[in-house]
């Protein structure tokens, strides 16, 4: 019996899988898997500039709603800390000092992003769940901040050597770890 005919069937066959494969294989990735297709995220934004002054330049770039943010917070960068502070009816003037949501609700409040002022708690389900590309409240029942076009605006953590009082509404460069706070956005912001 000749044993080389079922050998060379046999790579044949092989052969022949291996090129089905192959071009299966291509026409598989080509064609539409039926799941979303990935669209990277957009960059991120530019930063804002913090000056020497303690007050942050938003970047020319930012949407109008951003750089108002900007400017309702740079207003209360001199204001002590104070507990309870800024959680009064919105007015046309400011409060003697703020507390941590209350910076940040008047901060929001600029931005035409909230009516009223937000507790710390109320925060956490503010808005849209995670992070956003201009602006990030990070909140838990005993705190918030919020981070704005790169920079953190917060009453407590302040960068060494950061201009102004110790205490206070304060933009500082270095993030902080976000791990005990939950993350909130305005949409489309």
């Amino acid at each position: 019996m000749n044993t080389r005919f079922p050998r060379q069937l046999l790579a044949c066959a092989l052969a022949a899988l291996t090129v089905l494969a192959l071009w299966g294989a291509g026409s598989v990735s080509a064609a539409p898997t039926g799941g979303a297709e990935f669209v990277p995220p957009p960059p991120p934004p530019k930063k804002a500039k913090l000056l020497r002054s303690g007050r942050v330049l938003a970047p020319a770039g930012a949407p109008a709603r951003v750089k108002r943010v900007i400017n309702a917070a740079n207003q209360i960068v001199d204001k002590p800390y104070r507990w309870g502070g800024g959680h009064g009816a919105f007015t046309t003037s400011l409060a003697a000092g703020y507390d941590c949501s209350g910076a940040v609700s008047h901060a929001l409040r600029g931005g035409r992003f909230l009516k009223a002022p937000m507790a710390s708690g109320d925060l956490m389900s503010w808005a849209r769940r995670g992070t956003g590309r201009w602006i990030t409240v990070y909140a838990h029942g005993g705190h918030a901040y919020v981070v704005v076009a790169g920079l953190r605006f917060d009453t407590s953590m302040r960068d060494p050597g950061a201009p102004g009082p110790s205490t206070g509404p304060r933009w500082s460069k270095t993030l902080r770890r976000s791990a005990a706070f939950v993350a909130r956005h305005p949409k489309n912001f």
